[in-house]
């Protein structure tokens, strides 16, 4: 086996029968559910049983993430709209119609990304516009991880369904 053609199975652009995509998918998913809204998972454990300094630097960052986050969807939400269907539409075209495997995985990552993108958006117009503080600032912030967590299950259950779906079409077998 020579250098080139060990290199060329390492950046291979068949994703579902590569190890570096579900390497990719599952970092994604992993990342979307340790930041809430840009505030890491164990910062808001520490402030709920440690209280004092720990609970006002939670405070702080989420009010810091909640504004960033509500001045980029109100500054620029149309466009991100626009840009994001243009995106996936694209990439579902590609995928579908011209059955570039590429296009289709990536498109399995955004797809659900987006999805979770809105979600944020929306908790963070929520925790805005009701001022949320200490325990009911953390239930908000946990039920956002859980319906993230929720999204990324059946997201990698379709991803893998339909991973395994290509790899039978491509296989002897198939």
């Amino acid at each position: 086996m020579d250098l080139s053609q060990t290199v060329l199975e390492l950046i291979d652009f068949r994703s579902f029968s590569n190890l570096w995509f579900w390497i990719a998918l599952a970092v994604f998913w992993s990342s979307a559910s340790h930041w809430v809204l840009g505030v890491p998972w164990d910062l808001v454990l520490r402030a709920k049983r440690n209280g004092g300094q720990a609970e006002a630097d939670f405070h702080d960052l989420v009010r810091i993430n909640i504004n960033r986050i509500l001045h980029i969807a109100t500054v620029s939400g149309l466009w991100l709209i626009g840009i994001t269907c243009f995106i996936l539409t694209g990439l579902a075209v590609l995928g579908w119609q011209y059955q570039i495997e590429f296009a289709q995985a990536v498109f399995l990552i955004f797809l659900p990304m987006s999805l979770v993108g809105a979600m944020s958006i929306r908790a963070a117009r929520h925790i805005h516009m009701e001022s949320l503080q200490s325990d009911a600032l953390r239930k908000r912030l946990a039920r956002h991880r859980f319906w993230v967590q929720f999204v990324g299950m059946i997201s990698i259950f379709v991803t893998s369904l339909w991973g395994m779906y290509q790899n039978l079409l491509v296989s002897p077998l198939g």
